[in-house]
């Protein structure tokens, strides 16, 4: 997942519960623009603390886990080739 994927599950979760940007910043001490720009994938970075905030406000949980392995430019080759 990335910060735009992040962003798009917030904004979806957010909106499921008609919470407003506003709503969901203020309590935790952040401004709205910085919800609007994380929701919008403009926001390249964002403390842990403040997404693990803002995950617990909606009810949402931060996983970590193992990445599955990305496919090297070698393997996408070989496998155009077998076809």
């Amino acid at each position: 997942m990335d910060m735009i994927d992040l962003g798009n599950t917030i904004k979806t979760r957010r909106k499921v519960l008609r919470l407003s940007q506003q709503a969901v910043a203020a309590p935790l001490g952040m401004s709205r623009v910085t919800l609007s720009h994380l929701e919008n994938g403009k926001l390249p970075e964002l403390g842990l603390r403040k997404i693990m905030a803002i995950c617990s406000t909606l009810g949402l949980e931060l996983v970590v886990r193992e990445a599955s392995p990305r496919p090297t430019l070698r393997d996408l080759i070989a496998e155009r080739e077998k076809c």
